[in-house]
């Protein structure tokens, strides 16, 4: 399993592999023929009530964390392919927050991860 996150404004490079935009908004300033992806996933980001409750706060990053995987648990009909799709081909879910440290792609790589640990090939 390889799955790596990256900001959706760097330019792609060959080893990205699946390149998906894990955020509800479409990035600021960027043209979507620009953004070179294979998929938009708004489905996996954060609710608006919970991105607008975070707004980038590093103080409240480990109950964001928490109260996205709660919403992730929920919804395994949108974040499951993705998962497994990760299992056999690199993926890279690309995100437009400026905060390299504290946003969802980070928050949902874990997640992802996790998940896989427990139910990805063996």
């Amino acid at each position: 399993m390889s799955i790596q996150i990256k900001r959706v404004y760097e330019p792609a490079a060959k080893n990205d592999g699946y390149r998906v935009l894990v955020d509800r908004l479409w990035p600021r300033g960027l043209k979507k023929e620009d953004a070179a992806l294979d998929a938009w996933a708004k489905e996996v980001a954060p609710s608006t009530a919970l991105r607008h409750w975070f707004n980038h706060d590093p103080t409240r990053w480990d109950v964001f964390r928490h109260r996205y995987a709660t919403e992730l648990d929920k919804h395994a009909e949108f974040w499951r392919p993705l998962a497994e799709h990760a299992s056999r081909h690199r993926v890279t879910l690309l995100y437009g927050a400026k905060d390299e440290d504290h946003n969802n792609a980070i928050a949902l790589k874990t997640y992802l991860e996790d998940w896989l640990k427990g139910h990805g090939p063996h």
